[in-house]
């Protein structure tokens, strides 16, 4: 294969695809445009449901893309696998009743072999086995058949419950015999093993039968062909390197991050060595790169740190980078060189970070400033259950209600610790929490109007372009019973001329 930068792999792509009549679309925002199924957008082709539902009409049949993305649901493999991200991006090419089999088998082969330049024999693939077109495609191509496994509804059927689905054909490529350290061979692909060797690089889907919601299956009027490719894994094929991490678009950030360590560096050839210790500090690493970045995306989009639904997921890939951060060492901060790392390596695709850099870098260290002290103190206690073999379910919950620790750092600290930690007891009293949570909510009801807030009517402003305010005056203070004071002595409210939204 030719080695290739990620820039030029997704390039080719979208050339190739434009050069086949497919309309080339732009990366999408991360948050899903009036999409409430979807929390983020998390591939190629979430961006493009209404074109394939018939809601709207496409800009052209044929499409292609780069899709930015973004998965959690596997957050605690990254670092620990060689190609789980919370942030990637993948490549698609889409038929909306236009071509169907023939032309998308035909496509895939033709970028892979003769512009990409793979080696055909590295090339391994799967069908469905009730789909005998697809096998057949593929040995007209010259495709040998021991290249090709058969799979089940499991491995090789998209289907969702109800609506559009249909076979896949999947593509693999052989890293070859040093990316398997007990040398079984073909069977970790025959058998579908989790593996380094063969590397799912493409699956085309095949749009091709109405699922009634019962499994009652019809032919669709208007087949499609739905693909997504993922970028970092061609890239790492291409570059012939361990891991995803190793690619052009991560090292720069991992440089940046290791300026910082006085000790503790990163050490790719950990992959083929097997030191334990090295591992975890390429593990920590590749969290803070992947977090950092993921959030840079994400709050350049629109999302921002907070208690709830995305905003929760985004404080906790911030919090989590955190913590990787002291464990490596790093005093001070990261976030800024970090971001800068990330904006840079990424900008001649996407531009508009440049703009955003400043309101990125502020949204991070406003939420890494909240959770500094809070870190210390969970630490603290964290570290005293351990001595003590005292990590139960009432100091878990404790870490994650009152200092905000995100339950997956828990079970990362423990498992660096040796330590057990009780889950079910946990669990328990989380749901109790909440119980009573949702009780309060429903019992309180509407609050009684206050006649000290009512008859207060001073005039404020709310700057809404910024997150700090160098100076403010008092203008007013009220106790606990909202009645006003000269002074607060214990708890009580604030209010100033100016405020940040």
């Amino acid at each position: 294969m030719l080695k290739l930068t990620t820039d030029q792999i997704r390039q080719i792509w979208l050339d190739y695809f434009q050069s086949k009549g497919h309309y080339v679309l732009p990366s999408k925002s991360l948050i899903p445009d009036n999409d409430r199924s979807l929390l983020w957008i998390n591939s190629g082709v979430a961006t493009l449901k209404k074109y394939f539902s018939g809601i709207e009409n496409p800009p052209s049949q044929r499409l292609t893309n780069s899709q930015r993305a973004i998965r959690t649901n596997d957050i605690t493999n990254v670092g620990v696998t060689a190609r789980h991200h919370t942030f990637f991006e993948m490549l698609g090419n889409f038929s909306i009743g236009d071509y169907f089999k023939k032309e998308a088998i035909e496509f895939a082969y033709d970028l892979l072999i003769n512009h990409y330049q793979i080696n055909k024999e590295s090339l391994y693939f799967t069908v469905f086995q009730d789909d005998h077109d697809a096998y057949e495609m593929w040995i007209t191509l010259g495709i040998k058949p021991d290249h090709i496994v058969k799979g089940d509804r499991n491995r090789n059927f998209w289907d969702i419950g109800q609506g559009p689905c249909g076979p896949c054909t999947e593509i693999y490529y052989d890293r070859g015999e040093k990316y398997d350290a007990k040398k079984i061979g073909i069977k970790l692909f025959v058998d579908d093993i989790e593996n380094d060797r063969y590397v799912e690089i493409w699956n085309v889907v095949f749009s091709q039968f109405n699922n009634d919601g019962k499994n009652n299956y019809s032919e669709l009027a208007r087949k499609n062909i739905d693909t997504g490719a993922g970028l970092e894994r061609l890239a790492s094929i291409s570059q012939d390197v361990p891991t995803d991490f190793d690619i052009d678009i991560f090292t720069p950030i991992i440089k940046s991050i290791e300026n910082l360590c006085v000790k503790n560096h990163y050490d790719s050839n950990a992959y083929f060595t097997n030191d334990q210790s090295q591992t975890q500090i390429n593990r920590d690493y590749k969290i803070i790169t992947d977090h950092i970045k993921a959030s840079v995306f994400a709050i350049a989009d629109g999302a921002i740190p907070s208690n709830k639904e995305r905003g929760s997921v985004l404080r906790k890939l911030i919090r989590r980078a955190m913590v990787c951060a002291k464990r490596l060492g790093i005093d001070g901060d990261f976030i800024t060189p970090v971001t800068a790392a990330v904006i840079k390596v990424m900008k001649s695709y996407y531009p508009y970070l440049v703009e955003q850099q400043k309101n990125i870098i502020d949204v991070l260290m406003h939420e890494s400033h909240t959770f500094q002290q809070t870190l210390e103190r969970g630490y603290k206690l964290f570290n005293d259950a351990v001595n003590h073999q005292q990590l139960n379910g009432a100091t878990i919950f404790q870490l994650v209600e009152t200092y905000g620790f995100p339950f997956e750092i828990i079970t990362d600290l423990a498992q660096l610790h040796n330590v057990k930690i009780d889950q079910d007891d946990y669990e328990r009293r989380l749901k109790r929490h909440q119980d009573i949570s949702r009780a309060n909510v429903e019992n309180k009801g509407m609050l009684a109007q206050n006649g000290n807030l009512l008859a207060f009517t001073t005039p404020a402003t709310f700057d809404y372009d910024h997150l700090t305010l160098e100076h403010a005056k008092v203008i007013a203070c009220f106790n606990e019973k909202f009645e006003p004071v000269n002074e607060i002595k214990n708890k009580g409210w604030v209010v100033f001329d100016q405020n940040v939204f």
